[in-house]
C-alpha cells in the first residue's frame, strides 16, 4: 500500500462530534465555536490570550492584517519560501508583499529584509517554516527599529511551547493535514483586546456583536455596520472536530515527536542529505523537510515515488510566481527550493512504515 505524505487522522470520536452537532441543528456559528475557543485558550496556558475561530489561516492572516491598519498600498515583508496563502492573504487587502529572501533555516533573512524596508512597510510576517524559530527574536528587534507590525503565520506550529512565551499576534492553521484538524480552519491569538474586539467582527461580515449574539444562539437583525468584513468566522460543524483532536493531542505529539526523532537519528550523517534543525522537544512538528544537496533532490524524489512513498516540495518559493513577481532574484531561497524535499510524517505512519521510509532513504544514498 502506498504511504502518503501527510495524511488526517480522524476517528470514531471525530465521527460522534459531527454526528452530534448535525442532530442540534446548529451547524453555523455558536456554542461549538466558542467552547474551541475556550479550549484552546486553556491549552496556551495565557489568561491574557484571546482566541477567535476562523476558517483557514489565510483568514486569520487577511483578518490580522485589517485588525492593525494595514490598507491598500502598503508593503508587507514576507518570506518567499512559504505557501501562497501568506502572500494572498496580503494581496487580499489591498496591501502589496514584499517577497523576502530567508537563512539556511529556511527562515527570513533579517539582512535581506531589512534592505527591502521603505516609508510604505508597515508590518513583516515571519513564517515558522516546519516549525523552526531559533532566529524569531530578530524579527522583533527589526520591527522595533523600524515600528513595524508583527504578524506570525505559525500555520507549522500548534503545540510550540515558545509561543505561549511571546507576546504578538499569531494565526494557526487546522486545515486537515496540520497537528490538529478542524477539517478545515485556523486561529488568530492575541494578548491586545482591542485588536481581538476589532478582528471578532471582522470575520462576521462586520456585524457589531454578532458573536456573543451567536454564542447565545441568537442572530443580530437589527445592526450596524462600519467597514469591510468579510464571512471568515468557524461554524459548529468544524469547531466540533477541533475540539475532539485537541483532546488528543498528546496522543498525536507523541507519534509525530517520535518519527521526527527517529529520522533526526537514522538520517544523519548521509552523503547527500542535511536536515533542517527541527525542534521535536518544545514543538509538534507538522512537516519534516530534508535538503537533498549534488542537484539530486529530483532524482531522490523519483525513487521515492518509484518505491510508492509520498513525498513533495514545500515550497514554489512565491516570488517565482507570476502575480508575486517583483523583478529581483532571492538566491538563498531559489537554492533552497532545488534541495527541500518533505518525507511522510503523520500520525496513520506505522513503526514500519518508517522503519521502511528510513531504509529505501539509507539505500538511495549509499549507491547514488
Amino acid at each position: 500500500m502506498p504511504i502518503k505524505l501527510s495524511s488526517p487522522s480522524y476517528g470514531d470520536l471525530e465521527i460522534q462530534a459531527v454526528t452530534r452537532v448535525l442532530q442540534s441543528q446548529v451547524t453555523s456559528m455558536g456554542q461549538e465555536t466558542y467552547l474551541f475557543e475556550q479550549e484552546l485558550k486553556q491549552f496556551f496556558g495565557r489568561d491574557d490570550f484571546n482566541v477567535l475561530a476562523v476558517n483557514s489561516c489565510t483568514a486569520a492572516l487577511q483578518l490580522a492584517l485589517q485588525g492593525i491598519g494595514i490598507n491598500p498600498g502598503d508593503e508587507v515583508l514576507v518570506p518567499t519560501l512559504t505557501y501562497v496563502g501568506t502572500f494572498q492573504a496580503v494581496s487580499a487587502i489591498g496591501a502589496i508583499p514584499i517577497p523576502c529572501d530567508v537563512d539556511n533555516e529556511c527562515f527570513i533573512d533579517i539582512v535581506d529584509a531589512e534592505s527591502r524596508i521603505t516609508s510604505k512597510t508597515k508590518a513583516i510576517i515571519p513564517v515558522l517554516y516546519a516549525g523552526i524559530d531559533t532566529n524569531i527574536k530578530a524579527v522583533y528587534k527589526l520591527a522595533d527599529k523600524y515600528n513595524l507590525h508583527v504578524i506570525e503565520d505559525v500555520a507549522h506550529s500548534f503545540g510550540s511551547e515558545n509561543i505561549a512565551k511571546r507576546n504578538g499576534i499569531f494565526c494557526f492553521s487546522f486545515d486537515p493535514i496540520k497537528n490538529i484538524s478542524c477539517g478545515s480552519g485556523g486561529a488568530i491569538v492575541s494578548s491586545d483586546n482591542n485588536f481581538t474586539n476589532h478582528v471578532k467582527d471582522l470575520r462576521l461580515l462586520g456585524v457589531i456583536g454578532d458573536t456573543e449574539r451567536r454564542i447565545n444562539g441568537e442572530r443580530s437583525w437589527d445592526f450596524d455596520v462600519v467597514e469591510q468584513g468579510w464571512r471568515y468566522h468557524m461554524g459548529n460543524l468544524c469547531a466540533a472536530i477541533g475540539r475532539t483532536q485537541l483532546s488528543r493531542i498528546d496522543f498525536i505529539k507523541n507519534i509525530r515527536c517520535s518519527i521526527t526523532s527517529r529520522y533526526m537519528e537514522e538520517l544523519s550523517g548521509l552523503k547527500h542529505i542535511r536536515l533542517l534543525p527541527i525542534n521535536y522537544e518544545t514543538a509538534i512538528p507538522h512537516i519534516f523537510p530534508v535538503l537533498v544537496e549534488d542537484y539530486l533532490r529530483d532524482d531522490l524524489k523519483t525513487y521515492l515515488l518509484s518505491k510508492e512513498i509520498g513525498c513533495g516540495v514545500q515550497y514554489k518559493p512565491n516570488h517565482l510566481l507570476t502575480y508575486f513577481k517583483r523583478g529581483y532574484s532571492l538566491p538563498n531561497a531559489e537554492r533552497l527550493y532545488e534541495q527541500l524535499l518533505s518525507i511522510p510524517l503523520h500520525p496513520r505512519l506505522s513503526n514500519d512504515d518508517v522503519t521502511k521510509i528510513i531504509e529505501i532513504i539509507k539505500d538511495w544514498d549509499l549507491n547514488i
